[in-house]
């Protein structure tokens, strides 16, 4: 390689660590508007909008209206109408039947605002990191995810696309954009304080074009897998706040200004089941796709590594959550916990295995 091509590598590899830098300040500044738009929807009109959502209030019931109305929220040129929640049905048999809450937001105009100002820092830090991954894959001239630091801020750019695009596709799950740009900031923080590496080549086993095929299939299902758990922790609050309210007890003030706001712990349960199901086909591939590249670099499909055992046990682990599901019932709390084990299990398999463990996938580097 010419001192020139180097240079401009190196140059190129300066440009991604800024890029990267510059998106965490944007996600930053993201945070703090979804932190504001919790705030300013946190506020009287909640319990207003909740109670409006169950269609009990004196006017609802007059005019003999069915279901969640849109929710109004009074500003100073007129009215302003948010998308009304969708009424789900919880999906385990006999329990409870809960609208969704209004959001974020909380049905306020001022909250709607900062958590659209929140959207747009979001998609441009996305756009920012996004255009980090590409410098960094022109500075080593190989798909940017050989080691540890590049798969982190890979993982974290697909993560915020797949919300983006769930957001794109009109899903309701603005209510995800907090834990999501608090946990990308935090993956980001890990990997340019103690992941780094700097720009090099692979070894000579890596130079295979399954690194495209099997390495970028794992960072996406990854970045869904997240998605899934996360709906699944938030499950668990919310169905614990319903059940709390079922029981005729009392939440605290806090409990029930951000748990009135999340969908139904039924819509929860099911968009953590429908995620998880979309994409363990995926993950699957992964596998299959990882056991092809090992008899192509190694000569052998399988060999008992620690990444590879790992990964199949995330696999038995998701197709035992799905399995109880479709099988024996399995609905709710119990299948969150399964849920959320087999995500720990692909943690694990990223951080404990390369980290603590030593096999023939340590080379990658930290």
């Amino acid at each position: 390689m010419t001192p020139l091509a180097v240079a401009t590598d190196e140059h190129l590899a300066q440009i991604s660590n800024y890029l990267i830098y510059s998106s965490m300040a944007v996600y930053m500044l993201a945070f703090f508007a979804h932190i504001a738009e919790w705030i300013f929807g946190s506020r009287s009109k909640v319990g207003r909008t909740a109670a409006a959502l169950t269609g009990t209030s004196k006017a609802s019931k007059a005019a003999g209206t069915a279901g969640a109305p849109a929710v109004q929220v009074r500003g100073k040129g007129g009215t302003a109408v948010l998308d009304r929640p969708e009424v789900v049905t919880r999906s385990a048999a006999g329990s409870r039947d809960v609208p969704d809450g209004p959001g974020a937001a909380g049905g306020t105009e001022q909250g709607d605002l900062y958590g659209r100002i929140a959207i747009s820092l979001t998609a441009l830090a996305f756009i920012i990191e996004a255009a980090g991954v590409v410098a960094r894959a022109m500075s080593v001239q190989r798909a940017p995810w050989g080691n540890m630091y590049e798969f982190s801020i890979t993982f974290s750019t697909v993560a915020v696309g797949a919300y983006l695009a769930l957001l794109a596709l009109k899903k309701n799950v603005r209510w995800l954009g907090l834990i999501l740009v608090t946990t990308v900031l935090l993956d980001l923080g890990i990997a340019v304080t103690w992941l780094y590496t700097a720009s090099d080549q692979l070894v000579p086993a890596l130079h295979s074009y399954w690194l495209w095929i099997h390495v970028s299939t794992a960072i996406f299902c990854g970045a869904v897998f997240y998605i899934g758990a996360a709906g699944a922790v938030l499950y668990l609050f919310r169905d614990s706040y319903e059940a709390r309210l079922a029981e005729g007890g009392t939440p605290g003030r806090f409990a029930t200004s951000v748990m009135e706001r999340l969908p139904s712990a039924a819509s929860l349960d099911k968009f953590s089941y429908r995620i998880n199901a979309a994409v363990f086909p995926l993950w699957t591939f992964t596998i299959v796709a990882g056991a092809i590249w090992a008899g192509d670099a190694w000569g052998r499909y399988w060999g008992w590594d620690p990444k590879e055992v790992w990964s199949f046990v995330t696999w038995v682990a998701y197709a035992c959550y799905l399995h109880a599901r479709a099988t024996a019932g399995w609905k709710g709390r119990k299948a969150a916990y399964l849920a959320l084990f087999a995500f720990a299990c692909w943690i694990w398999n990223y951080y404990g295995v390369n980290i603590l463990l030593n096999g023939k996938h340590s080379y990658a580097g930290i």
